[in-house]
């Protein structure tokens, strides 16, 4: 029995990771559109969840992308060398097969051959027992995991936008973001993407707690675990790439009123730049770290305690007697600074130009849309 539903299960198994192969590329391309969209639009970039330097919303939205891709080149890969186990009998010594055919070695070799490429796999498994190693599921939903990492992580990150009026993952005519709260324009899609994503990790441990278990050439007591988490896996990517892509095709980015907020931490976001103007006016580094803080830090309370809307960062250091910049000149530098992003575009570029290699690869999953199958 084991002959036929092994190799069902992992011809089931590579079908699955063909159509979720079609839907990352989808997936990668429209992240690719969305990040040309806004290659050079100024954001306040932040880490620990902080204002620290100026990107653009292109770049974010690469960097997503980009890890998208890494997944994808895993996932392509797997399926390239993904095995069938093959014709392989009871316990895996092909004896059946051997005795079936007068005992003629060269024709059970024909046959499993034939099996393999009728099935559509480019390699199969020779020391195999009962079953095929289940380690080879966990590399499924590891894959799967990975995958699922870079769209997760733009979710979450869009989700964290739209609670600062940012960006939004769209909000459709009649659409109640709040039964209580009719103001609220709730980021549900993202949240769904981010336990979508859950989900596939809780697999994945299941998955992983299968492989080193095997029994001898082989038992079922995989099964009861097996025939959960690999179609639910399975179900999970889908609906979280189906979701996913909805939220690409809705995404709103609110460039006005991200003006502002990169506006209002620019003195912040250029202490940086700031920091090597002083250092090349002579003053040294130390010195000039500790200003910076000192009055960074002093803006940050005025404006959180309400005492002032303004950044006061610059009037402050100005008059500092030791601070070899004047206002002007440090007026000057901010303006310079806002658009300052570094590589951002060349990023942004080249990671447009690794996209079109896979839309080249597989033309067929350019368009796919929410609902439709590569």
């Amino acid at each position: 029995s084991r002959d036929l539903t092994e190799n069902v299960e992992q011809l089931q198994i590579k079908r699955s990771l063909d159509l979720v192969l079609g839907k990352a590329v989808a997936t990668l391309a429209k992240i690719e559109k969305r990040a040309v969209e806004h290659t050079a639009t100024p954001l306040g970039a932040r880490t620990h969840n902080v204002a620290a330097q100026v990107t653009s919303v292109g770049k974010r939205w690469a960097m997503f992308g980009e890890e998208l891709a890494l997944g994808l080149k895993r996932l392509e890969s797997l399926i390239e060398m993904y095995p069938l186990r093959g014709l392989k009998g009871a316990v895996g010594t092909q004896k059946d097969a051997l005795q079936l055919l007068g005992g003629d070695a060269s024709k059970v070799r024909e046959l499993e051959e034939a099996i393999s490429e009728h099935l559509g796999f480019a390699d199969s498994l020779n020391n195999v027992g009962q079953v095929y190693p289940r380690s080879l599921d966990t590399a499924v939903v590891d894959t799967l995991v990975e995958l699922a990492a870079g769209p997760s992580n733009f979710a979450k990150t869009l989700r964290l936008m739209a609670g600062h009026e940012l960006a939004s993952e769209g909000f459709a005519p009649g659409q109640t973001g709040s039964s209580a709260m009719p103001h609220k324009m709730n980021s549900r899609s993202c949240e769904r993407v981010n336990g979508f994503h859950t989900i596939l990790k809780g697999y994945q441990t299941m998955a992983a707690g299968l492989a080193g278990d095997q029994w001898n050439e082989g038992d079922v007591s995989c099964s009861v675990v097996r025939r959960v988490c690999l179609p639910d896996a399975f179900f999970a990517m889908d609906g979280l790439f189906e979701t996913f892509l909805t939220v690409l095709n809705q995404l709103e980015v609110n460039a006005a009123v991200i003006d502002t907020e990169v506006t209002r931490y620019l003195p912040f976001l250029a202490s940086t730049s700031l920091l090597m103007a002083a250092v090349g006016r002579g003053m040294g580094r130390e010195q000039a770290h500790g200003l910076v803080k000192k009055h960074a830090l002093a803006a940050i309370a005025a404006m959180r305690s309400g005492e002032t809307v303004e950044n006061r960062m610059l009037a402050d250091l100005s008059a500092e007697s030791a601070w070899p910049l004047n206002l002007q000149e440090m007026s000057t530098l901010l303006e310079t600074a806002k658009h300052e992003i570094g590589m951002a575009e060349a990023q942004v570029a080249a990671f447009s130009d690794a996209v079109a290699v896979w839309v080249d690869k597989y033309p067929a999953a350019k368009d796919l849309e929410p609902g439709s199958i590569l």
